[in-house]
């Protein structure tokens, strides 16, 4: 179980309306849609919560924004109808969804507490979350239950906030932020969205015969021998103007070819200071993984496509090695799992989840990073203009604990920044605070 650790601690009653099914507005295909062997690995099925707070608008002074998303989310599933069904598993634990029209949860609330209530910066974990994304009873699996629970929580103040539990076999963070869009789109009159939904979920089946090309790390049998007993903890970071460069600085200046990017720097950075704070053997084997989204580097998937069309190519070293050796090796290895992204790549892993029956990722020590400053949560308008903060809601994928997200926000100075959700055991993080205090002091 992970607990918040978060300065703000405020306290405030939500009245729930009893949840109810929202179907698609007309009819739409009665049919079965299989995922693809992306879609449907292990690592996928579970529900990301996702949250964004809005400020009150004057301007929309007597639009209720519980029944405007209630109404265009009905003509969203019109285009969107597979989220409207049903998955199903079938032979060698193949995910179809059955697109029966049931609709989803929908849920409209009051909450008796203002936007400015929950401090600044504004950011990741939030408290009493689980009173703003209500888990409706019977509704947690990922067979034979919704695809998509929807909150709508009117605040005090006139703003709201809308919160979403939405099964990630069906789309990763851009086929989210997709379907989010059009939601929006469809709430400020349109009349279908702006970039058509495409399935083709069969474009990243496994070949036949399958076959697997790589070494893939991220899915090694590996005995899971941590401790379970402690505490873990929910914190996040923001980093800055000053704090990224200040980190730029830590790593050397490449010369001949092409700079470091923010994400290597921070992920590397962060990846050092997090194992060191987990005070590990030095023996003991760590990864990283990198998600990686094939869209943009290929034409494997068209535009349009909401499915899942990344993977989390792992890099492996020893824990003393990482923790003893400079920056830059941290580094080299971020850069290594950038580049193991090919389409062969996601091609392998296709062929691997049928060979070897939809594995998980290795947990054990591992630390995985997620890059969403570019799916455009922050984006979404529903015509109240921009969310204050947009995008997961907390750390973890499931029940791996171990996953971040690199997530653009603006801190109340308007500074623009990455905040970065972090769970880590509580001692491990009173150390990393202290880690990350000391090496950042010293260079800002």
């Amino acid at each position: 179980m992970a607990i918040p650790f978060s300065p703000v601690n405020i306290k405030f009653t939500v009245r729930r309306s009893h949840p109810e099914l929202v179907a698609p507005a007309k009819p739409t295909p009665r049919e079965v849609k299989q995922l693809s062997d992306i879609d449907d690995s292990d690592v996928q099925r579970f529900q990301l919560p996702i949250v964004h707070f809005y400020p009150h608008k004057p301007s929309m002074a007597g639009n209720d924004p519980a029944q405007v998303m209630k109404s265009a989310l009905a003509q969203t599933l019109v285009f969107y109808y597979p989220f409207a069904g049903r998955l199903r598993e079938g032979l060698g634990r193949k995910l179809m969804v059955d697109c029966n029209a049931e609709g989803v949860i929908f849920i409209e609330a009051d909450a008796d507490v203002s936007l400015h209530q929950f401090g600044e910066p504004l950011q990741p974990p939030f408290p009493c979350f689980e009173e703003l994304l209500y888990s409706v009873p019977g509704s947690e699996g990922i067979i034979n239950c919704p695809l998509l629970l929807i909150q709508v929580t009117r605040l005090k103040c006139g703003g709201f906030i809308f919160a979403a539990l939405i099964n990630h076999t069906l789309s990763d963070g851009l086929g989210i932020a997709q379907f989010l869009k059009a939601l929006a789109e469809i709430a400020q009159s349109a009349c279908e969205p702006s970039i058509p939904p495409v399935w083709c979920r069969e474009l990243l089946n496994a070949r036949d015969p399958p076959r697997i090309t790589f070494s893939h790390n991220e899915y090694d049998e590996v005995p899971d021998d941590e401790t379970r007993s402690h505490v873990m903890v929910h914190h996040s970071f923001f980093f800055g103007p000053n704090e990224l460069k200040a980190i730029h600085k830590m790593f050397p200046y490449n010369h001949h070819g092409p700079q470091n990017s923010t994400f290597e720097v921070l992920t590397a950075f962060i990846w050092r200071c997090r194992t060191i704070a987990l005070q590990l053997e030095p023996d003991k084997e760590v990864r990283l993984m990198c998600s990686n989204n094939l869209r943009g580097k290929s034409t494997l998937v068209p535009p349009g496509y909401y499915g899942n069309a990344f993977v989390f190519p792992a890099v492996v070293t020893a824990a003393g090695k990482l923790c003893r050796n400079s920056l830059g090796y941290a580094l080299e290895l971020v850069k290594k799992s950038k580049a193991m992204a090919t389409v062969e790549y996601i091609r392998s892993v296709a062929d691997l989840m049928v060979i070897r029956g939809r594995p998980n990722l290795v947990s054990s020590r591992s630390w995985l990073v997620s890059d969403v400053r570019r799916a455009g949560f922050r984006d979404i308008d529903f015509g109240w203009g921009k969310a204050r903060y947009a995008g997961p809601a907390m750390a973890g994928i499931g029940d791996f604990l171990g996953a971040s997200f690199f997530i653009p926000h603006e801190n109340a100075k308007g500074e623009e920044g990455i905040v970065v959700p972090i769970c880590l055991p509580l001692k491990s993080m009173m150390l990393f605070i202290k880690q990350l205090e000391n090496m950042l002091i010293s260079k800002l």
